[in-house]
């Protein structure tokens, strides 16, 4: 059987990251069954509507045919002010467009989101859930999975905490679920 293939997309472009550390986790963890990469949106530059269509940026146009190719996504991100962090609102805004027909339309997504207090992220997952809702994007139906004190949780670069390691993981398996599931209707 062929691996499903991931791209993970971080919402943080900080050295260690705690986004980073969970997404190379989940990619370790199911490397027998997909190919998880972590797709670097650092180069990717701001959105702008004059840079549509055959206008946009070639590493835009990379990142769009790279989601396409793709099975599905996967997405982690740190809360900043109530809100999905800029850079990867970034990239959902360049690949939402043509709107109801970009690489985001019926793309299986799951999501998840990271704090170093005992409550933020819950408002990150919830503007993801909005956004990607907008572009028709299908959010996996999974337990909802915020890694709070995640300084705590995060060893070496690695999600280290068993408790929110089977919630990360069994995101990613709702997520191979509903990808399979699509496949097989289609």
């Amino acid at each position: 059987m062929a691996k499903v293939s991931l791209i993970g997309m971080s919402g943080s472009l900080r050295s260690g990251s705690f986004s980073n550390a969970i997404l190379a986790t989940l990619s370790e963890h199911f490397a027998e069954r997909a190919d998880l990469q972590v797709y670097d949106l650092a180069p990717i530059p701001l959105y702008n509507q004059d840079f549509e269509g055959e206008k946009r940026p070639s590493v835009v146009k990379q990142m769009l045919a790279d989601i396409e190719a793709a099975d599905g996504l996967v997405l982690c991100a740190p809360e900043f002010n109530h809100s999905i962090p800029g850079v990867l609102k970034n990239a959902i805004d360049w690949a939402s467009r043509p709107a109801f027909a970009s690489v985001l339309a019926y793309k299986p997504v799951a999501i998840m989101a990271t704090s170093r207090g005992p409550l933020g992220g819950a408002r990150c997952l919830e503007h993801m859930k909005v956004a990607l809702d907008s572009c028709l994007s299908r959010v996996t139906l999974a337990r909802e999975v915020i890694i709070t004190a995640a300084e705590t949780r995060i060893k070496d670069g690695r999600l280290v905490d068993e408790t929110c390691l089977s919630f990360a993981t069994g995101a990613v398996e709702a997520l191979l679920k509903e990808i399979a599931l699509f496949k097989d209707a289609g």
